[in-house]
């Protein structure tokens, strides 16, 4: 268990997100969120050891077991993120809009003794083979799936794939747009979420903050200062010598190039791409 390189990636003073949470319930949970970010893709989610296990699935879940969707490994999440429902900072890491697209309970599909601790053992000691098989209690997806990591995809690509079950089909599931717990899309959240995780713990803080004794008198407003006009010989002394252009109405964006291999040049940096494939 490690949320190291999710802490890495977020200032907790900037982003409201969650940042730890115990697991409680009896049984294992799951959560499928469905986040637009600079892409949009399906955050799949699975408690073990004490975390949520997590894959981002560009395309989403399938019920038709004849399609594998590609579902790369991502970091560790905390606990507390399977309920987290709202808008991330832009600028921040996965900035954008989140909805709870499914959630429930999950357990392997082999019979496992000893209750929880004996499934999660089994299942670490699955995903640490590369081949997790495991059963959906949710509301939208139900039956038996299997996440299978690839070979000469990279170490984080994995695929996801639905067993052929009583609850297989050939309806693409996605079309299921609306958030399991409010019932909303992603494009009504972004435009009237104010239940952003972090933000009733300001409100709390704030009205529990003592209160000024409130003042007698009013103070009398002081008029705000109005910035001095350019007169307008200072303003053609301002554009003396430039030249009138139409305004731009096309914009040519710097594209990639593929090399055979990196360098080292004077006036060149490099950055690391932390997301996608």
């Amino acid at each position: 268990m490690s949320l190291t390189q999710y802490k890495q990636k977020r200032t907790q003073a900037k982003t409201p997100e969650p940042f730890g949470g115990k697991a409680k319930s009896k049984g294992l949970v799951f959560v499928i969120q469905k986040h637009a970010a600079s892409h949009l893709h399906y955050d799949f989610r699975l408690e073990m050891d004490g975390v949520l296990k997590s894959w981002a699935v560009p395309k989403g879940p399938s019920l038709n077991p004849s399609v594998k969707r590609l579902a790369m490994k991502v970091e560790d999440h905390p606990y507390d993120y399977r309920t987290f429902e709202g808008i991330i900072p832009q600028g921040q890491y996965g900035g954008g809009t989140v909805i709870v697209w499914d959630e429930g309970t999950y357990e392997p599909i082999e019979a496992v003794k000893g209750g929880k601790a004996a499934q999660e053992k089994h299942l670490l000691q699955q995903l640490k083979d590369g081949s997790l098989k495991f059963v959906l209690k949710g509301h939208k997806l139900k039956g038996e799936f299997a996440l299978v990591k690839t070979k000469g995809m990279g170490d984080n690509a994995w695929l996801l794939i639905k067993h052929n079950d009583q609850h297989a089909a050939n309806k693409d599931i996605t079309l299921k747009d609306k958030s399991v717990v409010s019932e909303k899309t992603l494009e009504q959240v972004a435009k009237t979420s104010d239940n952003i995780y972090g933000q009733a713990t300001q409100k709390t803080a704030a009205a529990k903050a003592p209160k000024k004794a409130a003042v007698k008198k009013a103070a009398k407003a002081v008029p705000a200062k109005k910035s001095p006009a350019v007169k307008k010989s200072e303003l053609k002394s301002l554009l003396k010598g430039s030249t009138k252009r139409s305004f731009f109405t096309t914009v040519k964006p710097m594209l990639a190039s593929l090399v055979d291999k990196a360098f080292d040049e004077k006036g060149w940096v490099y950055e690391v791409k932390w997301d996608g494939y």
